[in-house]
């Protein structure tokens, strides 16, 4: 919603505040302002002028030699717009103005001939394209002649109004009017409001007699009215009304459509003009429409309807969507001398389904769709009577012709003040309860402690108590609501430690370079048993299919977050985004029901997909490409980050590749999870390039964390390195030395690192050749060399008798 200030200052005082500060408060009451924007930028010196001779300049074809007085001087113009001519009030720029963007105007000479300042249009002036009326849209801004010249052209034009954007709830749909927004801002401020005066002068001939009104479904369309006005000249609108059109972001068009649209926003009820002699009957029927039947709307779209659409029709033929469009046989044009004004309360359901179907969503179907106020519908239609009659001209028709079954009671709500002081922790009094209702404009009575309130019918959202709590809650101001603890709490909450620790993980991969993801918690069929991990495997899980999917591809609740990630990888590379690291945290459902009678276990997963270039530093021709190795570093990272020893083990899995898996068990080798790269196959089958994924048991890893702070001193003392190259079976496992070496090396070995394997020349085909360096470090003493030699040899030969080892020299 597009509030202009300027209109609302119409209804409510607010002078002495700023917009930023007006914003705030109404942001505090409830309603979130996402932005605050003047309709243009700030202009200097621009005024009224008038035309007094237009001539074509002697040595250019398109442009003109103006003479404008602009009150106090008489300027010389060079004129390039298509519709200036002689006679005309326009908006002026004189020497001097700054336009928007810091456009000068500035004496210059055009073919020769002196130009004083400049004729302007409205994108001149700063306002959007989109929002200009099109007799406005090729040229200059020509004015009525009851502007005065030399007048600041600004306040004329409504340059200078600042427009709020509203993110409303759904709720608020009070706020979708001006006048719902007037009541909320008088409220706030505690000021008064002031109301559209209504009346209307009719002409002795009644409604009645031009048309007549029926209604098939009294549950879909509880009221409809239908006011003639006869002797309509089309025209443009008031300039006035046009600026605030323009300020709400309607594009203006005739002085007709352009009164309902202001009525529309104004009153929040949304009306529709026919052409009355464009009606083949003397009779407005509203029916669903029959299947198969056609319509074509306004946007010259051919409609095909089913029954489930309401539509407006002349007793036989459809000639409006219901709250949504019009049709094009009867729109209001040049030509139009009397219309039909449709003033009506559709069901909102109804509108709404009629907008899915069709897409046609608009201001209009947006209102119904939320709910409009009973006891404005017929109120919106005078209103709309009475601006006809004065800027259209038009001679307004005794009388309505209805139908009428709409229920316009007020709600009553019981408000108890002990109740409400105790739900929001305040002590407020009797008489501010009754300030804050009399704010509001609720009628109520008073007995002892106890309100009875009566609901005003514009506030549909208010049904229950708690409804009412929070719009005493607001009123009275959420920042004067108490800062207090739940009752018996010693102490203020906190993160849990899996929070806590979750935060951890997703800092340390996000350092890492990886981003997070969502992905849905359903999957297709062909994907629910693709890549689970071995020990979700080993328990025979039995995916779970929904029994109201919404679609094929989200049918069943998933084993594994892998393969909607993998889709995520896909659907970006297919978009050119070839270097992708990504993870995300989410649980996975697990039951070995095949029908279920009770909730499956919800185990949650930690999972990650990498492809593509890990190092790219173009300048330093530097690539290194994701491998299994980069994948098994981040997890070893994580690992070490939480203080979690792990081990790896080689390892098929479903889906991945035969050779380039493994699995990771914790201390008492229990599985935890699998790193490795997706099968071939598979990678193909998604359209992806050689990908690498992780997927571990987060609830696993929890469990073993241990989140005690431990604290080792800074090494005072020097480090010596040895390095060692071991040549042993093929089928030894690296790991299995370097544990060997830090068992037998302790305490002086600190820390062992592998950093070569080598197959080749010199080796036995059977045989490898894995390298080591040895950190060795005491933290009290600097060590001797016999003392790290006597470590060395110790470790040398035990790993020579464990593995059948010979030391390679």
């Amino acid at each position: 919603m597009l509030v202009s200030l300027n209109w609302l200052k119409n209804y409510v005082d607010f002078n002495d505040l700023s917009p930023e500060k007006l914003a705030e408060l109404i942001t505090k009451s409830g309603i979130e302002v996402d932005g605050i924007h003047p309709i243009a930028p700030p202009s200097e010196n621009v005024v009224i002028g008038y035309v007094e001779s237009c001539e074509q300049h002697p040595n250019a074809d398109r442009l003109n030699v103006c003479h404008v007085d602009v009150g106090t001087e008489k300027l010389q113009i060079i004129c390039g717009a298509p519709n200036v001519a002689q006679g005309q009030k326009v908006v002026v720029a004189k020497p001097g103005a700054i336009l928007p963007r810091n456009f000068k105007i500035k004496k210059v000479k055009l073919r020769g001939i002196e130009s004083n300042g400049m004729i302007c249009s409205l994108k001149e002036l700063g306002v959007e394209e989109r929002y200009i009326p099109t007799d406005m849209a090729e040229g200059i801004i020509v004015l009525s002649n009851d502007v005065s010249i030399g007048e600041d052209a600004t306040s004329i034009l409504n340059l200078d109004d600042t427009v709020l954007e509203f993110d409303l709830t759904p709720n608020r749909a009070d706020a979708l009017s001006m006048l719902g927004v007037a009541y909320d801002v008088s409220a706030i401020l505690g000021t008064s409001i002031h109301l559209p005066d209504e009346t209307v002068e009719t002409a002795d001939e009644a409604s009645t007699n031009y048309v007549t009104v029926s209604v098939e479904d009294k549950e879909l369309t509880p009221y409809y009215g239908a006011f003639i006005i006869k002797d309509i000249e089309i025209k443009q609108a008031p300039l006035w009304m046009r600026n605030y059109l323009i300020a709400a972001g309607i594009r203006p068009i005739n002085n007709v459509v352009d009164i309902t649209n202001y009525v529309l926003l104004e009153y929040g009820q949304p009306l529709h003009a026919f052409d009355y002699d464009r009606l083949n009957s003397k009779q407005i029927h509203v029916r669903r429409a029959r299947s198969g039947e056609n319509i074509t709307t306004l946007d010259n779209q051919v409609r095909t309807l089913s029954n489930e659409h309401l539509v407006i029709t002349d007793g036989e033929t459809p000639v409006a969507l219901a709250g949504v469009m019009g049709g094009a046989d009867t729109e209001v044009h040049e030509d139009t001398r009397t219309i039909l004004l449709e003033a009506a309360y559709f069901d909102s359901a109804s509108v709404r389904k009629t907008v899915q179907h069709t897409g046609l969503r608009s201001e209009a179907s947006t209102r119904f769709e939320k709910g409009v106020d009973p006891n404005r519908v017929k109120q919106a239609g005078i209103r709309a009577c009475q601006l006809l009659q004065k800027y259209a001209n038009g001679t307004v028709l005794a009388g309505t012709a209805e139908f009428d079954a709409l229920d316009r009671n007020e709600k009553t709500i019981v408000m108890d003040r002990t109740t409400v002081n105790k739900r929001l922790g305040t002590n407020i009094s009797n008489e501010e309860v009754e300030e804050i209702l009399t704010k509001l404009r609720f009628s109520f009575d008073r007995d002892g402690d106890t309100f009875t309130l009566s609901i005003p019918t514009r506030r549909g959202d208010i049904t229950i108590f708690e409804d009412m709590l929070e719009e005493v809650a607001r009123i009275y101001g959420y920042d004067r609501l108490p800062f207090t603890l739940p009752a018996n709490s010693s102490q203020p909450g906190g993160l849990s430690k899996p929070q806590k620790l979750k935060r951890k993980i997703k800092g340390y991969l996000q350092s890492a370079g990886l981003i997070e993801t969502i992905t849905y918690s359903l999957t297709n069929e062909s994907s629910v048993q693709k890549l689970i991990s071995p020990e979700i495997k080993q328990l025979s899980p039995v995916p779970i299919g929904l029994a109201m999917p919404m679609t094929e591809d989200h049918q069943y609740l998933r084993l594994s977050i892998l393969p909607e990630l993998l889709q995520t990888v896909a659907y970006n590379q297919a978009r050119a985004q070839q270097d992708i690291a990504y993870y995300e945290i989410g649980s996975v459902f697990i039951t070995n029901e095949e029908q279920l009678t009770k909730q499956p276990n919800e185990v949650k997963r930690l999972a990650g997909a990498l492809t593509g270039n890990w190092v790219a530093h173009k300048w330093q021709q530097e690539h290194k490409q994701v491998d299994f190795f980069v994948v098994k570093g981040i997890i070893e990272g994580l690992m070490r980050f939480l203080n979690i020893p792990i081990q790896w083990k080689q390892d098929k899995v479903q889906d991945m590749h035969p050779g380039r898996c493994a699995v990771l068990t914790d201390a008492n080798d229990r599985r935890i999870g699998f790193v490795g790269q997706i099968h071939p196959a598979l990678a193909k089958s998604l359209d992806l390039k050689e990908t690498y994924v992780f997927d571990l048991n987060l609830e696993s890893i929890m469990n073993l964390t241990d989140d005690t702070p431990k604290y080792s001193a800074i090494p005072r003392y020097p480090s010596v390195m040895r390095d060692a190259a071991f040549i042993v079976d093929k089928d030894i496992v690296a790991s299995d030395v370097q544990k060997k070496i830090e068992e037998v090396g302790a305490p002086l070995v600190k820390k062992v690192d592998i950093f070569d394997v080598y197959t080749g020349e010199n080796v036995a085909e059977d045989k490898k050749s894995i390298a080591y360096s040895l950190h060795y470090q005491h933290p009290d003493k600097t060590l001797k060399d016999k003392e790290v030699e006597a470590s060395f040899t110790e470790v040398v030969q035990q790993v020579c008798e464990s593995f059948n080892a010979k030391l390679r020299m």
